[in-house]
């Protein structure tokens, strides 16, 4: 059984919840229980007439998923979509939170986190800088040692740098940052993907990887000596690898993995790629936990227009890597 935080119940997480289920058994995804605002998820279910009942455990909810959408409660809401506030977000808090604690103590196999305002969710006391940061804190994971991967059908990738100003990334860039972060997608691969021996294909952060100097330092001087470490422990890890020419379709075929020095060295490629399919893995955790690779999309909330691509990969997803956890 699957945990699936609401997300912020002005948004399109609830929405895509109830389509998510409509699409269960032809997706074949793992039975999920929804933890949020039964009140909430009973509007959004009503413009496709999808039965939704409250349950009192994952247990009762697995009994129950047949024949209904199953949610457990965690208090009245209003279903306002594209209208956020503060209420709301104090409702997404406490899914997360419950949902989370559920599958840290082993009541569900995996988390699945609806998506989230994080200015919002600031306002109600949520002092994260995102549910990454939030989910690792509450497995006693420190926050550098939980590493997103986003993965779609076509690509995973690691950004190595996440939601910091471009200008920022080379002074932040360390070897042993570098290291460390892809030892973990290593790991990970291994342990919650089954790929034995996974190929990282490590990018270069200036154009043509540097061109021997003549446009950076950063790639012989850190990237490199964390390739050689990375393959002295074993690891199959290349580079550092020219950015464009890493992601056509016969150098995908070459590696399992591709670690990216920065926010929209990864993302550009995955987005276009497998936009409605691309699915947020945190990496390094003692559970399992995916999440859409969207926002809350306000503006088409509550429209029918959001498409449920990532939310159904994020749960079926989630029960793959539970399940090879489990072997």
């Amino acid at each position: 059984m699957i945990a699936l935080s609401m997300g912020d119940p002005a948004g399109v997480g609830p929405e895509l919840a109830v389509a998510a289920w409509t699409l269960a058994v032809a997706e074949r995804l793992p039975p999920f229980v929804v933890i949020g605002s039964h009140a909430v998820m009973a509007a959004a279910a009503r413009r496709s007439d999808v039965p939704v009942v409250a349950v009192s455990s994952p247990e009762h909810a697995r009994a129950l998923f047949a024949g209904a959408l199953p949610v457990i409660d965690v208090g009245h809401g209003d279903y306002r979509p594209g209208d956020p506030d503060d209420a709301g977000a104090a409702l997404a808090l406490a899914s997360l939170t419950l949902a989370t604690e559920l599958t840290r103590h082993g009541a569900t196999s995996a988390l699945v986190t609806g998506p989230i305002a994080k200015s919002r969710l600031a306002r109600v006391g949520f002092d994260y800088p995102g549910q990454t940061e939030f989910v690792a804190a509450a497995c006693g994971v420190a926050a550098h040692d939980a590493v997103m991967m986003l993965a779609g059908p076509s690509l995973r990738v690691v950004p190595i740098t996440v939601h910091v100003a471009l200008a920022q990334v080379p002074a932040l860039l360390t070897t042993s940052l570098i290291t460390n972060r892809a030892d973990i997608a290593a790991t990970a691969l291994d342990r919650d993907f089954g790929i034995a021996r996974p190929r990282l294909a490590v990018a270069g952060l200036n154009p043509h990887a540097g061109e021997d100097g003549r446009m950076g330092h950063e790639d012989a001087e850190v990237i490199a000596p964390a390739v050689a470490r990375l393959r002295d422990a074993g690891i199959a890890a290349t580079g550092p690898l020219p950015a464009d020419t890493m992601f056509h379709a016969a150098a995908r075929a070459t590696y399992d993995v591709a670690i990216c020095m920065y926010h929209d060295q990864a993302l550009i490629p995955i987005k276009a790629l497998d936009f409605d399919d691309g699915v947020n893995v945190t990496l390094g955790l003692p559970i399992v936990r995916t999440s859409p690779d969207h926002g809350t999309a306000f503006a088409i909330a509550g429209t029918g227009t959001a498409r449920p691509g990532a939310t159904v990969a994020a749960i079926r997803m989630a029960g793959q890597c539970a399940a090879q956890r489990d072997a």
